[in-house]
């Protein structure tokens, strides 16, 4: 027994040392093992980031200088941190970088978490720092890091997002208006919202610096605060970050978040978010603000950037425009003569004397002081003409003298009355007063294509007070604005130079011409053959639709006579493939004689369909129309082209009219070329359809609000919601309104509903729902001429008829500088006008 006792004993005391042995074993080969993958992993470090290494130093990092110190550096202002995460270093940070981050009075960094590196922003990775939020250690640190590093570099320290952009000008006066030697806590006072008012363990006279428009310290703030970072990070009583970083300043500093009511203003935060800074730029906030938040995406960074530095290019313009009028005012007082260009060096803009290294403006048009008689006209056509500006535009300068304000026209107009509140409101607030904008009664503006634009408005204005007797009270006032135009160089280049260039490039210019012309005559003509071109004359679709024409006619014997000779030559002849349907209004007799021309054109022509409807009642274009379009003349698959009798076009017109109809998809509505009343300066039109009509502003006009002429396929024109045309209208006009309004409704109905797809195929669903869209497409068509005849306007008719033709009837009658001419010509029309004028000053 005691022997077998005396072996456990020896065998127990073996494999303890085996167990020891092998353990210490194990341990040697682990630490060989880690020492190995150690080193692998620094040589690959090393070798990955072999430049990065050196600049671990904080100073080379953000690009400074170790001798660089706020005394000797005007780059030494602030040092602006900004905190970001590793997603968001190609993307809001290099945003912020490219645009207001170059232009810091000082210099800029991005704190992130460890391991955070870029070839292109200074980036510092701060040491056990991650990326999730909220990024409360993330903040800490980097305030640690700035006063680690940087305490006695700079004068001010900046927490800010990457989502905020600074104008860096505005930032630089502001703070070198604030004592920095003083402890300075400045941001957008915050309590915290209305849900979590009450749960941040603030006192009742305790606040915070918000963070997103970000937070500026100064250096003796910094210097108080770092030191106990690690204490306010183990004492935290909320989830924002911003908030525990006013607590511990609070604490440790002595001094709140600046209260001013202003620098919600300075430091502007917009509310609402991702859709904050997407609309219109040109407001109050964007131009005063010294930060602004958020800007959620990097596109709209550089946007918003770019608006900016066009605020102070505008900026530099005004103060080169109020030095030239110095210069001039100046030379007028000490009576230096205008052609002495040694003391007052000046070239004028379009003189030849361009030979000196350098090239003045001309102090004689930019140094004018603001006058609406700057200009004096010797001649009526060198008069500039005003366009008057209410809800619509009333001008001489377009073929349309009223028409709907433009989007250029309305922005710039609310830029120049803005521009001018803010300088009238500039010290506003000092004087206990602010005057706010409310409407654009009316107004006036001409442009001087020389001195630039002049502006005349009467705006309605309210006037607040709230300094001693407060009072609000409604005024209005006339603004006489002047925009002149600045930095405009004219130089005239010598003969000999241009020649030279053009000998330069002669052979050049000789081998591009080859080079064309071989492209025109093979593989132009290779591609115009397998694809149709749109607009030009005799090009060959592999298929053709067929256009039927549907023409109302009621008497106008001789307009009729000229549209048959134009429908032979072009739809004939020439495009063969069409079909003529004519509804005939008015007795027998009336019917035989238009019959007569149509029965010809048909024994001409045997293969052409050449059909007709009579309807034996009182005149209505609406109900030939819809008479037309259902009749069994026309299948579904045709293009019906509804066209007055006054009309001439051409074989380009047919070809538009197929490439621009689409069936199930698009109706086309042309613009048509509407000729002026015949005169001596515009004669007739030759009824001969070869000779082409000028188009030009004196000739006639574009009928934008004429809708007559239209290009359907008969299978859309018999949708449920269009259903033809309205048979109810009588007389002349506004069935074509109508057909238009119910075309709208269908283009943007969305009452499609899907069908099962399991009992369907997958192409069904598609094909319905492009067959219940119609878009309407329009466009200006020189081709397609409405001949000029007198207009005469039933007073039976109904009032919007009535309406309707007066305007078209006055139209017609000449251009808007033709009636010019007209009325300036006879005094008697000037008198008359100058007496009513003088009438109304006196009452």
């Amino acid at each position: 027994m005691r022997k077998q006792l005396e072996f456990k004993m020896k065998g127990t005391g073996m494999s303890t040392r085996k167990t020891m042995i092998f353990s210490i074993f194990g341990i040697a080969i682990g630490l060989c093992i880690g020492t190995v993958f150690k080193n692998y992993r620094a040589l690959e470090l090393v070798k990955r980031c072999n430049l990065k290494a050196m600049r671990e130093n904080p100073l080379e990092i953000i690009g400074m200088r170790p001798e660089q110190t706020i005394h000797n550096s005007q780059r030494n202002l602030v040092f602006v941190g900004v905190m970001t995460a590793k997603v968001f270093l190609d993307g809001r940070a290099k945003a912020v970088y490219d645009t207001w981050g170059r232009d810091v009075p000082g210099h800029i960094a991005f704190f992130s978490s460890e391991g955070s590196s870029s070839n292109y922003l200074p980036v510092i990775g701060l040491k056990n720092v991650d990326d999730r939020y909220p990024p409360q250690k993330k903040s800490f640190m980097m305030l640690y890091y700035m006063y680690e590093h940087f305490i006695d570099k700079f004068e001010w320290f900046i927490r800010a997002d990457d989502d905020v952009y600074m104008d860096t000008m505005k930032l630089e006066r502001f703070l070198r208006s604030v004592d920095s030697s003083k402890p300075q806590f400045i941001g957008q006072a915050g309590k915290g919202n209305s849900e979590e008012f009450g749960l941040l363990s603030l006192e009742f006279d305790e606040n915070f610096c918000m963070g997103g428009p970000g937070v500026i310290l100064s250096r003796e703030t910094l210097r108080r605060v770092a030191p106990h970072i690690p204490t306010c990070l183990k004492n935290l009583y909320s989830l924002h970050e911003d908030v525990e970083v006013g607590r511990c300043v609070q604490k440790f500093a002595g001094i709140p978040c600046t209260w001013n009511y202003e620098m919600q203003f300075i430091l502007r935060h917009n509310s609402s978010g991702r859709n904050a800074f997407t609309g219109p730029l040109r407001r109050k906030e964007v131009h005063s603000a010294i930060t602004l938040h958020p800007v959620k995406q990097a596109p709209l960074m550089y946007r918003l950037h770019a608006y900016i530095q066009s605020l102070r290019i505008e900026d530099l313009r005004q103060e080169s425009l109020m030095l030239h009028r110095d210069i001039v005012r100046m030379a007028k007082y000490l009576q230096i003569s205008e052609t002495n260009k040694n003391l007052v060096p000046s070239v004028p803009l379009f003189s030849k004397e361009t030979e000196g290294t350098q090239y003045f403006e001309d102090h004689s048009i930019l140094g004018i002081n603001p006058d609406l008689n700057k200009f004096v006209p010797t001649k009526t056509s060198e008069i500039p003409n005003w366009t008057f500006v209410a809800r619509s535009l009333y001008s001489t300068d377009n073929a349309n003298p009223k028409r709907k304000m433009d989007s250029a026209t309305r922005e710039g107009l609310e830029e120049a009355i803005n521009e001018i509140m803010e300088n009238i409101n500039n010290f506003s607030r000092q004087r206990g007063r602010v005057i706010e904008f409310r409407e654009l009664l009316y107004g006036y503006s001409r442009l001087n294509t020389l001195y630039g634009q002049d502006i005349i408005l009467d705006l309605l204005l309210i006037y607040k007070k709230y300094r001693g007797k407060k009072m609000t009270v409604p005024v209005r006032r006339h603004l006489y604005l002047q925009r002149s135009f600045t930095g405009i160089f004219v130089k005239e280049f010598g003969e000999d130079l241009y020649e030279a260039a053009m000998e330069k490039d002669k052979n050049h210019m000789q081998y591009l011409s080859s080079k064309v012309k071989n492209m025109l005559s093979t593989g132009f003509e290779k591609i115009s053959n397998s694809i149709p071109l749109p607009g030009l004359s005799g090009s060959s679709n592999s298929k053709k639709d067929k256009i039927v024409f549907a023409l109302a006619i009621s008497g106008r014997f001789e307009a009729y006579s000229r549209f048959l000779e134009t429908y032979e030559e072009v739809a004939i002849r020439s495009d063969k493939h069409t079909d003529l349907l004519v509804v005939i209004f008015g007795d027998n007799s009336i019917l035989r004689k238009h019959l007569k021309p149509l029965i010809e054109l048909n024994n001409k022509y045997r293969n052409q369909k050449i059909n007709y409807i009579h309807l034996n009642q009182d005149f209505s274009r609406g109900v030939a129309l819809d008479t037309a379009s259902r009749s069994s003349y026309i299948s579904d698959n045709d293009i019906i082209l509804f066209i007055d009798v006054d009309m001439v076009f051409s074989q380009v017109t047919l070809d538009r009219i197929r490439y621009n109809t689409i069936q199930s998809r698009q109706v086309y509505f042309p613009i048509v070329f509407s000729e002026y009343e015949p005169s001596e300066e515009n004669p007739p039109y030759d009824t001969h359809f070869n000779k082409n009509v000028e188009v030009t502003n004196n000739t006639g006009y574009f009928r934008q609000y004429g809708f007559g002429i239209c290009a359907i396929y008969k299978s859309d024109i018999f949708d449920p919601d269009i259903n033809g045309f309205d048979r109810d209208i009588t007389g002349w006009g506004l069935e074509d309104v109508k057909f238009l309004e119910r075309l709208v409704k269908v283009g943007k109905r969305k009452t499609f509903h899907l069908e099962n797809t399991s009992e369907m195929l997958p192409e069904y669903n598609r094909t319905k729902h492009d067959e219940r869209q119609l878009s309407i497409f329009r466009a200006p068509d020189p081709s397609l001429i409405h001949v000029f005849h007198s207009i005469f306007c039933d007073r039976s008719l109904d009032p919007a008829q009535y309406t309707m033709c007066l305007g078209t009837k006055a139209n017609t009658i000449g251009s808007t500088h033709y009636m010019e001419q007209l009325f300036l010509s006879n005094p008697e029309n000037v008198n008359f006008i100058r007496k009513i004028n003088l009438g109304n000053e006196k009452k």
